[in-house]
């Protein structure tokens, strides 16, 4: 039995049962709550290792239980809505979310999105080498004590922007992040100019990061949303 613990949080019993068979399939434990009031409560009592929420709850919209959760916990969630505009997402990820997953979707790309999910949280987990001095995905290596990043141990001539913009994607490896979460931590500030100069930014640290520009390997840009650092095997 997989000891990962899943929360389902779903009104729509078709939907819930389609989720919960694919995890009892695939030897994971689960829960469920039907409503927002319930998804704190079991979220609070039970901890469990990964959250699947849907945002059009009964009683308490899916973000603010987002928010409400993460007054107290750092737990993983991935939200699950037919919300599909890029606004609905950008709220949630904002509010905390960790991934969002359009309805309808299928079995494959939910049990993809927990894969990411569960490689992120072994690294949450494994602080030490989270707050270590050096951080390795693949064939890219950060010497954070150093100040220098090197992949396949050659250095990278990265600017001081292209730096911090690289150490933030590091220590959020497989959580998608939005465009105003990166800004606030590079700029201080979410304006739009800070936006236009973040896809500069972007676009040349993985002129340096990717070999391939047609097939990146670590950073995957989400249009119109943001950008997350893919864990690479």
């Amino acid at each position: 039995m997989n000891k990962t613990l899943i929360l389902v949080v779903e009104d729509d019993n078709s939907v819930k049962n389609l989720i919960t068979t694919t995890l009892k399939a695939h030897d994971y434990r689960y829960l469920t709550a039907q409503n927002g009031t319930d998804a704190i409560l079991e979220a609070s009592s039970h901890n469990p290792d990964i959250v699947l929420l849907d945002l059009g709850l009964p009683d308490i919209d899916g973000v603010d239980v987002i928010k409400k959760i993460r007054t107290w916990s750092n737990m993983p969630i991935i939200v699950i809505s037919a919300r599909s505009e890029d606004t609905d997402k950008i709220d949630a990820l904002d509010a905390g979310a960790d991934d969002y997953l359009t309805k309808p979707f299928s079995v494959e790309e939910l049990l993809a999105r927990l894969r990411v999910t569960q490689r992120r949280l072994n690294m949450m987990q494994n602080e030490t080498s989270a707050k270590a001095s050096v951080f390795t995905n693949g064939k890219l290596r950060i010497d954070y004590a150093a100040g220098c990043a090197y992949l396949d141990n050659e250095e990278l001539h990265l600017t001081p922007i292209e730096y911090k913009l690289l150490c933030l994607l590091s220590r959020n490896v497989g959580k998608v992040l939005t465009h105003t979460f990166i800004t606030q931590n590079i700029w201080g500030s979410c304006w739009d100019n800070d936006i236009a100069s973040l896809r500069v930014f972007m676009a040349t640290l993985r002129k340096k990061l990717e070999k391939d520009a047609n097939s990146p390997q670590y950073i995957q840009t989400h249009i119109g949303v943001g950008y997350r650092m893919m864990k690479v095997e």
